[in-house]
């Protein structure tokens, strides 16, 4: 177990390449887009599911 510690951390500390601030920063920034535009589509979805539902339970209740 030890080892497997001491190998997590050297790998940590000298293999991995972590971003810098300003490439996290966009990074942030294309991820909070994404979501947004993500979060509209599913509520255009949302929106036009209702109103066909609500048209034909309207329609059926009409018979």
């Amino acid at each position: 177990m030890l080892k497997y510690i001491k190998e997590s951390y050297n790998e940590l500390v000298n293999k991995v390449t972590w971003p810098s601030f300003a490439q996290l920063q966009s990074s942030t920034i294309v991820v909070m887009v994404a979501s947004a535009i993500f979060a509209v589509v599913v509520l255009a979805m949302d929106l036009t599911f209702e109103n066909v539902m609500e048209f034909i339970y309207k329609t059926l209740g009409n018979l």
